[in-house]
């Protein structure tokens, strides 16, 4: 069994949220066939939380920075910019000593 590498990934997810997400797919799929396991808060908790609420926003983006704790590597998928949120997230991650790594796949 081929043992998968936990990063989390940043992708844009606010403004043109339905190309986003399907931009932040196809990064996830990316990152699979690489051999890591991908964790992507922005898609996991807007499943529940409004992104447009403001405590609701800040209740996610916290929620997925505890993960910064866990998992030591984030990888940036920026063809499509980097947002506001990503830098929140990339910031994090050094603030964790984690490795931050930037990706483009278009």
């Amino acid at each position: 069994m081929k043992k998968y590498e936990p990063v989390i990934l940043e992708t844009p997810y606010a403004g043109n949220v339905e190309e986003n997400v399907i931009y932040a797919q196809a990064c996830m799929k990316d990152s699979l066939m690489r051999g890591e396991a991908p964790f992507l808060s922005h898609l996991l908790y807007t499943q529940c939380l409004n992104d447009n609420v403001p405590v609701e926003r800040q209740i996610g983006i916290e929620a997925g920075f505890a993960f910064k704790t866990i998992i030591n590597k984030t990888v940036v998928y920026q063809d499509y910019g980097i947002s506001k949120g990503m830098i929140q997230g990339i910031n994090s991650a050094r603030e964790n000593g984690n490795i931050v790594e930037y990706r483009n796949i278009l």
